[in-house]
């Protein structure tokens, strides 16, 4: 989803912004904008086989700026709990209810999230830290799973 002043370049165009400082927030629960996203393809792990991917955007807005972090959501039965926690998180599905994906809502859509901090040795062998999703919070604003008396 691209703004007014936002377009391709030529090869020959002139450019004019520098880059911008890379924002890493600190462990806790953020408000989120999904700026895009883009469908990809797993091509299968240990832990997981091929299946289609979806490559989320998430702009989260602070003091210093916009932060950004790409988050991926496997298209697979072994990742469906993942797949509903975002979009309960974005107002899509309610709980007990199925629901069909709807792709085409998801650029626009807030919710909150959970994020951590991971470090990571670069392929220059860099230490380095990036933000992640560590999970997502129900549209309804409740940030702990519901409890039922007997249900696990």
């Amino acid at each position: 989803m691209m703004n007014e002043n936002e377009r391709p370049l030529n090869w020959d165009d002139t450019i004019e912004k520098d880059a911008g400082e890379y924002i890493i927030l600190p462990e806790g629960d953020y408000a989120f904008t999904v700026e895009s996203f883009d469908r990809g393809r797993h091509n299968g792990s240990e832990k997981l086989p091929s299946c289609n991917k979806a490559v989320l955007k998430l702009r989260i807005d602070t003091e210093k700026g916009a932060a950004y972090i790409t988050h991926n959501l496997f298209l697979h039965t072994i990742t469906e709990g993942m797949l509903s926690a975002f979009f309960t998180s974005i107002g899509q599905k309610k709980k007990g209810e199925p629901l069909r994906m709807d792709w085409g809502r998801v650029p626009g859509s807030t919710g909150r999230a959970k994020v951590g901090v991971r470090s990571y040795t670069a392929q220059n062998g860099e230490q380095r830290q990036a933000n992640e999703i560590k999970r997502f919070y129900p549209k309804d604003g409740s940030t702990t799973p519901s409890f039922k008396a007997g249900e696990f």
